[in-house]
């Protein structure tokens, strides 16, 4: 099956295969450097009137081009060039999607948040994981899997449980978007702390960075 945009198959121009070039070096990246499972996903569509429709084709789709297509194989880690490139031609267009809860769960913060809290955590020492910037101005930071379900219980034990925080946590089920990727319309995906070895084989637990983020998010509420 044919990934289709608007019901119209892609236009297999010069330009769109380079596009999908740079797009199968980044899921053989992923896969294979960093041990990350990767989706093909649903990509926005400008419509009439302002609208964003869905690649997928639902008509109430409730997140245009940020989710998982139904009929399309997942990637897991370790697969190469080959691989990713013979996905993407099943899915010519897809967006690069990242299963949260196996490699790593997400901690997700306003992004001038997440700019100050990485520089105070980077003046610290700590380590960290990687993190990405999301066109709609959010922060996502990588620790390590559990960090969903640990997250109440840490806020409560460091005093944050009843502040109003703009911080949440993705856990298993969830997936986020990864760079260069487009998200649901609104601009490229992009790094704000790229992954290295170091940073994706063992993300940090969250009880390392969430007193930083819980402060800084507070702070920026007050």
């Amino acid at each position: 099956m044919g990934f289709t945009i608007g019901g119209i198959r892609e236009i297999r121009s010069s330009s769109r295969r380079r596009a999908r070039s740079t797009d199968i070096a980044a899921v053989a990246e992923y896969t294979g450097l960093w041990g990350w499972d990767v989706v093909p996903g649903a990509r926005a569509v400008r419509a009439g009137s302002g609208r964003t429709d869905c690649s997928c084709g639902a008509a109430d789709c409730p997140s245009p081009g940020a989710h998982p297509l139904a009929f399309a194989a997942e990637l897991t880690a370790g697969a190469g060039w080959e691989t990713a490139a013979a996905a993407w031609a099943e899915t010519p267009g897809a967006a690069l999607l990242l299963p949260v809860g196996r490699s790593f769960d997400i901690l997700d913060v306003p992004e001038a948040a997440g700019r100050n809290a990485l520089g105070r955590l980077e003046r610290m020492g700590l380590p960290l994981g990687p993190a990405a910037v999301t066109p709609t101005g959010r922060a996502l930071f990588f620790v390590a899997p559990g960090a969903a379900k640990e997250l109440p219980d840490l806020l409560y034990r460091m005093g944050w449980d009843d502040a109003a925080l703009d911080l949440r946590s993705l856990g298993p089920g969830d997936h986020i978007t990864a760079p260069p990727s487009d998200l649901g319309g609104h601009g490229p995906m992009r790094w704000l702390r790229p992954p290295t070895p170091a940073t994706t084989d063992r993300p940090p637990q969250a009880r390392l960075v969430v007193g930083t983020l819980a402060y800084v998010c507070h702070r920026a509420v007050a």
